[in-house]
């Protein structure tokens, strides 16, 4: 535009947490270097470098692939956590999981396969290599 000057590139903030509210619905893959919370629907892949957690009325229908997690919603896809997956009472997983650990509470429902071990290592990018750009106008 005419007089204003080009958008800055701001560094990536790995320390945010990055909320999709109850009632919302995203179509498409989601990448972040910070913390994701879906309380809506995400019909897509999520990759990130930190921690996904996924409220009582979320649903993801894709894969999702993170440092550590705690799942009380509905997944159906394959779940690959580096570290720990948390299961709460209300989960509902539909798909394979890999993760180094796992902890399910009593209560929550889990159909397919699980893996657990060193193989998991490495499965989630650094922040760094993370292509992830915020732009400000």
């Amino acid at each position: 535009m005419l007089g204003k000057s080009p958008a800055k590139i701001q560094p990536i903030d790995a320390t945010s947490v990055n909320l999709i509210g109850n009632g919302t619905k995203i179509v498409g893959d989601i990448t972040s270097a910070g913390d994701v919370r879906i309380d809506g629907h995400l019909l897509g892949n999520i990759i990130i470098a930190g921690k996904f957690v996924l409220g009582v009325s979320g649903m993801v229908e894709g894969n999702i692939t993170c440092v550590n997690a705690d799942l009380s919603g509905e997944v159906k896809g394959t779940v690959n956590v580096s570290e720990i997956l948390s299961l709460k009472n209300t989960a509902k997983i539909n798909g394979d999981i890999v993760t180094a650990k796992l902890m399910i509470e009593p209560g929550a429902l889990f159909t397919g396969t699980c893996n657990m071990g060193a193989k998991v290592k490495n499965m989630v990018p650094n922040s760094d290599k993370l292509n992830v750009t915020a732009q400000t106008a």
